[in-house]
């Protein structure tokens, strides 16, 4: 393999986020506190709001330039504890004044938008190895014009990008969310959208689709086929039928199906116990590797419960590598210098497994 098809021969593009949020200053502080885990990352955003960021996390002695690069590749040669940074073709201008801290703004969201655009399409290229994008805000995503605006989060703008470069449908590429954290993974069937949709979400082709997806992304990380503990929809798993038969109509037969092809997935099993016996103890492995959930909050809850520091949102199924912190854009701390970059540091480390996983295939 050549180094320049070797993923981790290459850099990691990190996205600056939505700039009113804290997603510029944890950045500033993974550079300046986790050289290790930042070497060969590189910024995509704008100078005047990570220089900003910079002066917010500034102390402790330690001064945190912005390096300027023409390309990406230059990241691979930059000293510790300074932030290499990007610059790209911005609509917004890109030398105008950072938007306000903890401000909605449809600048704020167009940025951040630009920002996404620029990095998933060099991954897309094969320039970057992985892409870890920070937090952006769906709303000022939305107020940002009208292509941006149809996308309700980095999910689906990152699929839409994936076919467009693979000229394809969307229908046709398929992506799910994996949350992530030392203890739990959990992959969701729905993602974004109401409660009420969520439900409706819940067949046969959906739920044999998010199980084929985790299949075959968790035995590429893994090197063996995953154990994938399946939650019910209702309560008690519908309890046979008398509290929903979702589970009897729906759910088993997708996971008989998924079966058929080598994927190892349980019934569908009580959900307020299922993520407790897939949970893994220090050591101690849990009887799952992952969790099927039904919908969003179904899943993410406890994950989140367990530590949002520690959390990493990953898109499964994308021909790219794309990681995040597992938070939002905390508006209501922004610019105080006491948000936490464990998540994004965690999701690096993660994007970059992932690359390793991909060379060993």
């Amino acid at each position: 393999m050549t180094a320049s098809t070797n993923p981790q021969a290459l850099p990691i593009a990190i996205t600056m986020g939505d700039a009113a949020g804290i997603g510029p200053e944890i950045i500033a502080k993974a550079f300046r506190d986790s050289p290790a885990d930042t070497k060969g990352c590189f910024v995509v955003g704008d100078v005047a709001t990570l220089r900003r960021a910079a002066a917010v996390v500034a102390g402790h002695g330690v001064p945190l330039p912005v390096a300027v690069l023409n390309h990406a590749e230059e990241a691979l040669h930059c000293p510790p504890q300074c932030i290499p940074l990007l610059p790209i073709d911005l609509v917004v201008p890109a030398d105008a004044e950072p938007v306000p801290f903890g401000q909605l703004s449809a600048r704020a969201g167009q940025i951040a938008g630009d920002c996404v655009v620029w990095a998933a399409n060099a991954a897309l290229r094969g320039e970057v190895a992985a892409l870890v994008t920070a937090p952006l805000n769906k709303a000022a995503l939305s107020m940002a014009g009208d292509w941006l605006a149809s996308f309700p989060g980095h999910t689906e703008l990152l699929q839409a990008l994936a076919a467009s470069h693979s000229h394809t449908s969307v229908a046709q590429l398929p992506v799910r969310m994996m949350l992530a954290n030392d203890e739990l993974r959990v992959v969701l069937v729905s993602i974004h959208v109401s409660l009420r949709d969520a439900l409706a979400a819940v067949t046969f082709d959906n739920v044999l689709q998010t199980l084929l997806i985790t299949h075959h992304a968790l035995q590429a990380v893994l090197g063996r086929a995953p154990k994938i503990g399946v939650a019910g929809l209702n309560p008690h798993a519908g309890e046979g039928g008398l509290f929903g038969r979702e589970e009897l109509e729906v759910i088993l037969p997708a996971v008989v199906a998924a079966r058929v092809q080598g994927v190892m997935a349980s019934d569908p099993l009580a959900p307020d116990t299922v993520f407790m016996r897939a949970r893994a103890k220090g050591s101690q492995p849990g009887e799952f590797d992952v969790v099927l959930a039904m919908y969003h909050d179904q899943g993410l809850i406890p994950v989140k419960y367990l530590g949002v520091d520690k959390g990493v949102n990953v898109t499964l199924g994308l021909p790219l590598t794309r990681t995040s912190p597992d938070h939002g854009t905390a508006f209501d701390i922004a610019g105080k210098g006491i948000a936490d970059a464990s998540s994004l540091v965690a999701a690096i480390r993660m994007a970059r497994q992932l690359c390793a996983a991909k060379v060993l295939l």
